[in-house]
């Protein structure tokens, strides 16, 4: 029996309802953390766990490299390789797991000459550190599954994994949180439920391919090889977004405080809700790509790709103007008025999501058909030009100048390599490219941008979440409306050339 395989159009639905899911568990979760923990344990909570990240290291490039495998093999009917490729990987997962532990409990003994830290709160952060490590190496063994997943294209499963977990994960807090020992608390439930959703991904990975097996007569040497020349740039890519995402909060906490961390955290945290669902189409890209480039479907990958960069365009675009306008009154509604610095660093970080979303398409597309060596470097490259300027520019303008060095990097480098490389290695050529995925997305912004300007001049729009609602759901019909009018007109335009094709 043919194996079921949702389309793009369920995959990405199931992720942005799970995302929505998530966006109203963290507007509610996040003000009731920080007031219970206040703004110096939460921000040593955030650049605690920032450091941990960095364990996300050692996962070296094989998590894309389970996904885009299993999805080129599952796409040929070919057990025994992805048998092989995921035995593999396990093995390698569990000596890494093993080896972030270890490192864990290092840190944890290094901590008393680090900071000043002492007695129960010293005692505290070590105890953090250690389950923070225990929850990375869980994370990283477990990760094998949800690769799984992904690379038979089952995003539903895996996304209704992240619902549970959510649901999960706030009611925990709610319930146990309190001050005293509040980061062993958050540290441990974070820790459980990473195991829970990893127990529920290896679950419905078996269930989706029945023929999948780990075992020790799997793992051969010439799998490693195949492997190792994909994950060796994956490898890097990984690298890049550790430093990319974890550099901020480090070097804010290094250099300004850990308290100063959460008005900046704020800006990204939001950043990251509105981001994720749109990002959720650059990781169904890479495996579809995959599969599409596995039977040389040169004229279908290029449709599917002009497709997904003036979706992610259009969605990104409107996400910023609606920042733009209305992210302040968002802030003081969501976290009080204590954080007014948050809006400028939204925007800032909103504006780099401009140009870094669309071209995660881009780089998604060639991961998908093994083109990975470019993109790798590339991403390395632009993480340590964020890394360097955010260090320069905090020094001269503080939480704002860190943002400021997440945004040159992107816009000189994405625009100004990535996308004429990525574009020539798949055959597009720019102005095709410009006026099929780009082109058609300005119009509805322009609505979209003009419904805004009108609403932030009258007095009612900026009253609670109900008009904060209500004035983002208009600006969502603005948007959608006139998009589906210009899109319309243009198939109509194409309806008429094609007759008088015919005709002639």
């Amino acid at each position: 029996m043919k194996p079921f395989i949702p389309s793009v159009t369920r995959n990405v639905l199931a992720s942005w309802m799970a995302h929505a899911l998530t966006i109203v568990i963290g507007f509610f979760l996040m003000p009731y953390v920080v007031s219970v923990m206040g703004d110096q344990s939460y921000g040593t909570w955030l650049f605690i766990n920032s450091m941990a990240s960095y364990a996300g290291i050692l996962y070296f490039g094989f998590g894309d490299t389970i996904s885009r495998y299993v999805a080129k093999y599952h796409a040929e009917g070919n057990d025994l390789r992805i048998n092989q490729i995921v035995s593999l990987i396990f093995a390698i997962y569990l000596v890494m797991g093993g080896i972030t532990l270890l490192v864990a409990i290092s840190l944890s003994l290094l901590a008393p000459w680090t900071s000043h830290w002492v007695g129960d709160e010293l005692f505290e952060i070590q105890l953090t550190i250690i389950i923070l490590g225990l929850n990375a190496a869980t994370g990283m063994v477990g990760s094998v599954f949800g690769g799984v997943l992904m690379g038979v294209r089952r995003f539903d499963l895996e996304r209704g994994v992240i619902v549970g977990s959510d649901l999960l994960r706030l009611t925990l807090i709610a319930v146990f949180l309190h001050q005293r020992w509040g980061l062993v608390t958050i540290a441990s439930i974070y820790w459980f439920i990473t195991l829970a959703e990893n127990v529920a991904c290896a679950y419905l990975a078996y269930r989706s391919l029945p023929k999948l097996r780990i075992a020790r007569k799997y793992l051969d040497r010439h799998v490693l090889k195949e492997c190792s020349s994909f994950s060796a740039m994956a490898f890097l890519n990984a690298i890049a977004y550790q430093l990319t995402n974890a550099t901020d909060s480090v070097v804010i906490g290094i250099m300004m405080g850990t308290d100063k961390i959460v008005p900046y955290y704020i800006a990204l945290r939001l950043t990251q809700f509105l981001k994720q669902p749109i990002d959720k189409i650059s990781q169904i890209c890479m495996p579809t790509a995959g599969a599409l480039s596995a039977v040389t479907e040169r004229h279908r990958l290029q449709r599917f790709l002009v497709k997904a960069v003036g979706t992610v365009m259009l969605l990104v675009g409107g996400v910023f103007i609606g920042a733009w306008f209305f992210g302040g009154d968002v802030i003081r509604n969501w976290m009080g008025s204590g954080y007014t610095a948050s809006h400028h660093i939204l925007v800032i970080l909103l504006a780099a999501q401009l140009v870094a979303l669309p071209c995660s398409v881009l780089r998604s597309f060639l991961f998908g058909m093994g083109d990975v060596r470019f993109p790798a470097i590339l991403y390395l490259v632009e993480a340590l030009c964020n890394l360097t300027l955010s260090i320069i520019l905090c020094s001269f303008w503080g939480l704002t100048g860190v943002a400021w060095g997440t945004f040159v990097p992107v816009l000189c480098i994405e625009l100004g390599v990535l996308v004429p490389v990525a574009l020539g290695r798949m055959g597009l050529q720019p102005y095709r490219f410009f006026t099929q995925a780009i082109v058609p997305q300005l119009l509805p912004l322009a609505a979209l941008f003009g419904y805004c300007v009108w609403v932030s001049a009258q007095e009612w729009s900026h009253q609670g979440w109900p008009m904060l609602i209500g004035v983002t759901a208009c600006g969502g019909l603005v948007l959608g409306a006139t998009w589906l009018l210009v899109d319309q007109l243009r198939s109509l335009r194409l309806r008429t050339l094609e007759s008088q094709a015919t005709a002639a």
